[in-house]
Formats: C-alpha cells, structure tokens, sequence
C-alpha cells in the first residue's frame, strides 16, 4: 500500500512512503536507519524496525528502502506549530544518495550550506568576515544571536505591548470609577473621624494602607492564579497542535513587572478616589 506525505528533511521536500515492505534477514541487514519524527509515525501506523521506501518525487520513482530505527520529538518551532511535523532524519551519505543526479556525477560532492559550531559564539561576527575574505562569493552569517528575533516575533511583541497598554489604562480608568463610587459611600464615616479630631493627612494615611493593602493582595492573586492555570493552559494547545511548544510561562520577570504595575494603580486609584472626598467640607460629609 501507498501513503504519499509531504515532509521537511533537510533537502528533501516530497517524500513517498510504502510501508511495511517484506525483506529477508539478510537484506534487512544492510538496509540504512532512519528516524521518522512521533507524528509522522502515528499519522502512517508505523512502528520501529518497519522497512519503508522513500523517494524525492510524488510519483515515488526511484524509492529507496529504509529501516525505521526510532521516533524523536521534533523541536518545538513557533512558526511552524499549527503544521503537522511529518518529517524524517538520515544519515548525511544518504541523504546525499537521494539527492544526487545521476547524470551529474558533480552533485555527489557539492553542497549548498554548512553549519560551524564556534567555540566562543561571540567571534561569529569576525568569523564571518574572515570566511568572507578567504572564500569569495561565500556568505557566513549567524544563525542565532542574543538578540536575533525575527520580524514576526518583533510586531508580535509590540502588538501585545499596545495590547497590554490599552487593557492597564483602562483598567485603570474602571478602578477609579469604582473606587470612587465606593468612597462616596463612605461619606459619613470619614465625617465622623473628622468630627473626632482625625486631621486629613492621617486619614489619608489610612487609605493609603488600605488601598496598598488591597492592590498586594489582587497581585498576589493575579500572580498565584497565573501560576496554578498555565500548566493547563500549556496542555490544552500543545493537545490542540500536537506539539512539545511552551504557549505560557510566568517568569519572575513577568511576575515582578506584574506587581509593579498592579501595585501602584491600586494605591494611586485609592488616594485619588478618597482625596476628592477628604477636599469637602465637613458639614458638607456630615449632612443627611
């Protein structure tokens, strides 16, 4: 039976897979290892040591034999998590093997792309230009860096800060609202501890303490419930897409940035709220 699949392997763009294919002890010997990524294997109902055949064109014309040695886990890639990841590992000489042109014996021993690992990352820079005066037309250039996001990953990040900035401000602006809605029932109360002799900075004081105390304990619960929901944030999508992706992780950076803008909203919102009541007369807080 034929299964066509199109998969990533290196150089290798089309795959055709017929599997199991019957062999002798002998010849099963000989056969050369792959790895087929866990996907790939369960979407096919394969399983290690099944012999498949696999080709560079659709029509699977001059299929070679492979023995399934094992699955992997493929890396988890941000771009590409919505993909199914049907893809497959081999020996260099037999990839090269599969890509080779028979009429151009030159194929066999020309390559398009070459990976060196640096001792000291930092020097990539200087290894570039070193590479590029000794070999001309070559281009070296690093493939990661501190700093090296992509241009998707570099909108994405502003749209969730201008997000982010929308929702605080006017989170913000609710909390006001409430806030003052709840001082204004306070009204005599804060008549009363005027009546008694409590000056407007003490009782300020006092709402301050009390709003600090209100904003810690909503960020603490914001924080804690981050916490305790990312694990099952986390499965739900890698069930959903079929991937080992991390979606959500709360980091100390993200809890401390947290916490410092949640803290200060609160008390700020708390004063302000209570200083517009504390700025009346009394008879004005007093009268029924």
């Amino acid at each position: 039976m034929r299964r066509l699949l199109t998969a990533g392997c290196v150089a290798i763009a089309c795959l055709v897979i017929m599997a199991p294919v019957a062999a002798g002890q002998d010849a099963r010997a000989a056969i050369p290892d792959i790895l087929l990524t866990r996907q790939l294997m369960d979407a096919r109902k394969l399983r290690i040591g099944d012999v498949v055949k696999l080709a560079t064109t659709a029509s699977g014309k001059d299929a070679r034999e492979f023995r399934i040695a094992g699955t992997y886990e493929p890396a988890p890639d941000p771009m590409r998590f919505a993909q199914p990841r049907y893809e497959v590992r081999m020996h260099l000489p037999d990839l090269v093997g599969m890509k080779a042109d028979p009429g151009d014996p030159g194929t066999l021993e020309a390559v398009s792309a070459i990976n060196v690992a640096l001792k000291d990352p930092t020097e990539a820079e200087a290894f570039a230009k070193e590479v590029a005066a000794r070999v001309p037309g070559a281009v070296a250039r690093p493939t990661s860096a501190p700093d090296s996001r992509t241009s998707t990953f570099v909108v994405l990040e502003r749209f969730h800060l201008a997000i982010a900035i929308v929702t605080v401000v006017g989170s913000a602006v609710f909390l006001l609202a409430l806030m003052m809605m709840l001082v204004d029932e306070r009204r005599g109360t804060v008549g009363v501890l005027r009546l008694i002799g409590l000056t407007r900075g003490r009782i300020l004081f006092q709402v301050f303490a009390e709003g600090a105390l209100i904003a810690v304990a909503g960020a603490l619960f914001g924080v804690i419930f981050a916490l305790a929901s990312q694990g099952a944030f986390n499965r739900f999508f890698q069930w959903r897409y079929d991937t080992s992706l991390i979606f959500l992780r709360v980091t100390p950076h993200v809890v401390l940035q947290s916490i410092a803008m949640a803290v200060p909203l609160g008390i700020l919102a708390s004063v302000a709220a209570s200083w517009t009541l504390l700025r009346r007369e009394l008879l004005t807080l007093i009268r029924r």
